[in-house]
């Protein structure tokens, strides 16, 4: 079976870098205690956005679609992307205006 690849665009308003960056690293904390959690990359663009804000690309890769369902689990089926362990999922532990964009993926 293909690894997962999710993938997050996060745009991070002025101001809020070390805000985006301490909530990723939750993230990936939780995550990495998981099943099936193989790794993630957090990449920040070279340019601003023309309002200022940043555009942030984080990876996070799971050895299936399965073992990234499991864990995201219930976040899937209620606004406050809450799972099963109550941590925020899809995105969902970000502030607003902090706007993300989740997409899972397979390698072509």
């Amino acid at each position: 079976m293909d690894h997962l690849h999710v993938v997050n665009t996060i745009i991070v308003p002025p101001g809020m870098e070390e805000t985006a960056k301490k909530i990723r690293n939750e993230y990936v904390s939780y995550f990495s205690k998981q099943e099936g959690f193989i790794g993630s990359t957090f990449l920040r663009s070279i340019k601003r956005e023309k309002d200022g804000s940043t555009k942030y690309i984080n990876t996070v890769v799971w050895e299936s679609y399965n073992h990234f369902e499991k864990v995201v689990n219930l976040g899937f089926k209620n606004n406050e992307g809450l799972n099963e362990d109550g941590f925020k999922v899809l995105g969902k532990g970000f502030p607003e205006p902090i706007k993300v964009s989740p997409g899972q993926y397979t390698v072509v």
